[in-house]
């Protein structure tokens, strides 16, 4: 089966980065992101089946926090829910290209309902990016 035939809709994303030229590097080579469509002011990625572009916006707003599991999340935020050993590779793949963690990859709510790798990441505009992955995929949405 292809992303185009599964049955979970694809998200579309649009997300401002100050810089395309620093963008480009980032989310083709450090993330591995396939490029598709672009022009000077935008670039459309693959990010697993669903489009995610980068738009030219060179001002940016302030960035919030909200405290979770003893962390500063940023807000806004976005990234994949991956398989454990998807995330671990990432994770290292990340490492090996010296990114920079916000909150470095760790088990959140360990123990708890939910429990689940994460780890943020900010691109070179500033957006933040959270990866994660549940010790049990069921736990997605549970309360």
């Amino acid at each position: 089966m292809t992303v185009l035939d599964s049955p979970v809709p694809r998200f579309h994303l649009a997300m401002p980065v100050d810089d395309l030229t620093a963008a480009r590097p980032f989310y083709g080579e450090v993330l591995g992101l396939e490029q598709g469509r672009s022009s000077d002011t935008w670039v459309d990625w693959n990010l697993h089946g669903h489009q995610f572009v980068t738009h030219l916006a060179p001002e940016r707003a302030q960035r919030i926090h909200n405290p979770v599991d003893g962390h500063d999340v940023p807000v806004p935020h976005f990234g994949l829910i991956l398989t454990i050993p998807a995330f671990q590779q990432l994770a290292d793949r990340l490492r090996a290209a010296d990114a920079e963690f916000v909150i470095e990859p760790y088990v959140r709510f360990r123990g708890q309902t939910g429990e689940q790798w994460t780890m943020f990441l900010l691109d070179p505009a500033g957006n933040a990016l959270e990866f994660k992955a549940f010790a049990d995929d069921s736990q997605v949405f549970a309360a």
